[in-house]
């Protein structure tokens, strides 16, 4: 037996996960190489990767079927082919986020901008106030809004994107949030679906707001306005479907790694919340997230893969 690494098998305590945009328009993943990558600190992923916290439940099946190929008579089996290709990732957040809510409703997942004075009721949010024009010197982390500093607050949350001007198609800077079939008339559309979303940490008197975490589409342009955003809404029965990259790290006692590298995971099951306060106590509430992964084809022999799948030693 040829005994390579001379370890025992992985104990984990508990799977982080990290994602990362797919371009929807290109159907371009984002890479993960764990030759380069594989050991860096599971707090800081390197870029384009979020990390999204520790995760529950987290399950893989492979769907994928082979079959014998049976010749002669009687008939015996020659060789074997791979008929079918499936694979299916599940598990449940620990955390609630902007991007965990996105990615466990499977659909469009939207911003409740905070309301004009007088407007009509709506279920996902009635008309935003008007959005505030970013200036010049913006940053992906610092936000220059000049006199109109004094309708923003300290821990409140913004989205950051263009009007929406009878845009079709995927909408939505840095990920798609949305899919627009026909032109609609609603300015703050691409606001109220965009993930370009942050919390402000600060504000200082001349006119800048400072973001907790970096703005998923990096530095703003021009371009873009500021809404505030009072919380977030998906609605089950949307025909939206999330699409990401995804990396999966269980990390062993002897500090050895096993990666999932998922290229491109988009959601298979819609909103889902079980046990809620099932005694009449307080229950945790996890966010059930469920992907069918679909395949990329691997430069490196033009193999089509559905999920890499690496050991790095400790």
């Amino acid at each position: 037996m040829n005994d390579v690494t001379g370890m025992m098998a992985p104990a984990l305590n508990r799977v982080s996960a990290y994602f990362a945009p797919v371009n929807r328009a290109s159907r371009q993943a984002s890479i993960f190489d764990p030759a380069q990558n594989g050991s860096f600190n599971l707090s800081t992923p390197p870029a384009p990767w979020i990390r999204l916290g520790w995760i529950d439940g987290f399950n893989r099946k492979c769907g994928s079927k082979i079959e014998p190929i049976r010749m002669g008579a009687p008939a015996s089996t020659a060789f074997q082919a791979k008929t079918e290709v499936e694979a299916i990732v599940s598990f449940s957040f620990q955390s609630w986020g902007k991007l965990q809510l996105a990615l466990s409703s499977g659909t469009q997942q939207m911003n409740l901008l905070q309301v004009a004075a007088g407007a009509s009721l709506e279920r996902s949010g009635g008309t935003a106030v008007t959005a505030t024009v970013l200036q010049a010197g913006s940053t992906a982390n610092v936000l220059q809004v000049g006199t109109a500093i004094s309708t923003f607050a300290t821990g409140g949350l913004v989205a950051v994107d263009v009007d929406y001007l009878a845009q079709t198609g995927f909408i939505g800077s840095g990920v798609s949030g949305a899919y627009v079939t026909s032109a609609l008339a609603d300015i703050d559309y691409v606001r109220r679906v965009s993930l370009n979303v942050g919390r402000i940490t600060s504000i200082s008197g001349t006119g800048a707001i400072m973001l907790e975490y970096p703005l998923l589409a990096g530095i703003p342009t021009l371009a873009m306005k500021v809404s505030n955003v009072v919380g977030f809404c998906d609605r089950e029965g949307s025909s939206f479907f999330q699409e990401w990259s995804a990396v999966f790290i269980g990390e062993g006692q002897q500090g050895e790694r096993i990666i999932w590298h998922y290229p491109r995971l988009q959601a298979m099951n819609g909103i889902a919340e079980t046990n809620i306060a099932a005694t009449g106590g307080y229950e945790k509430v996890e966010l059930s997230a469920a992907f069918r992964a679909l395949p990329v084809s691997d430069p490196v022999d033009g193999e089509t893969v559905v999920c890499f799948r690496s050991y790095v030693a400790g």
